[in-house]
């Protein structure tokens, strides 16, 4: 991988990190139209480069996540990634080989987009309008729907937004404690997949970090961009656009599959 299709790939990421639309299935497609092989390394900066646009919650969010007077916040968020780091590490092996098939992102895209025609008018009823009134247990909850988006094409965003909206959060709400949610969860990702990278290779040569660096800075700057867009987007017009775009995207790679254009 050379550097423009880091910085190819880590806009890509930037651009879907915080949409229903999955951002692995889309790195993973980008990555085969760009022709870059897969290695032990690419998987690493696939879910490396998520951290460097989770950060950019951090930064928009900064006075939530840096008022150290509200522990409950960072409680809630120490709870709901529980059952992410349990799945990952059991599962660890089975996540890596999936990050290779093309076939899982085109059917979890495709179904993924169905269900996003009808949340909207799933849950109608909506009663929590703000972090503070999440509690401890449907923040576990809610860290439990977030680990379906293990299997690329999923979309994390989606799944722990649905997962928060099901706990009666409205949809602004469920999509900022996404946000949230995402920074321990990339978080405890990254450094397991840097450190297992570490010890299995012997260590990072110099272009592989100077690709995690800048993938991880080009994804940040993009992010911050796309996340103000999606609340707007989202409270205005909910689910059924992105609905319909993963059901299109998805329905054309099956076909690409087939006619044997992508492996």
């Amino acid at each position: 991988m050379n550097t423009i299709q880091s910085i190819i790939i880590a806009i890509v990421e930037g651009l879907t990190e915080f949409l229903p639309i999955s951002s692995t299935g889309h790195m993973i497609i980008a990555e085969k139209a760009l022709g870059v092989t897969e290695t032990d390394f690419i998987k690493v900066f696939t879910v490396a480069i998520q951290l460097g646009a989770i950060l950019a919650v951090v930064v928009l969010y900064a006075k939530k996540f840096f008022n150290f007077n509200r522990w409950q916040f960072y409680l809630k968020l120490a709870v709901a990634v529980v059952p992410a780091l349990i799945f990952g590490f059991l599962f660890s092996k089975k996540i890596d080989a999936l990050l290779e098939s093309s076939l899982t992102v085109a059917i979890t895209m495709l179904a993924g987009g169905i269900v996003l025609l009808f949340i909207d008018k799933a849950f109608t009823k909506p009663a929590i309008q703000s972090e503070e009134k999440v509690s401890y247990g449907k923040a576990v909850i809610i860290g439990i729907w977030q680990c379906i988006a293990m299997v690329p094409g999923v979309s994390r965003s989606a799944a722990s937004i649905i997962g928060g909206m099901q706990q009666k959060l409205t949809r602004s709400a469920a999509a900022e404690f996404s946000f949230f949610l995402a920074v321990p969860t990339m978080l405890a990702a990254t450094v397991y997949k840097l450190l297992k990278y570490y010890k299995e290779s012997g260590g990072f040569s110099a272009e592989e970090i100077k690709q995690l660096a800048i993938g991880n800075i080009v994804a940040f700057i993009v992010a911050m961009l796309a996340i103000k867009f999606f609340i707007t987007f989202l409270k205005k017009y909910g689910f059924r656009v992105w609905g319909i775009y993963r059901i299109v995207l998805g329905a054309t790679l099956l076909l690409l599959i087939w006619k044997g254009v992508v492996q």
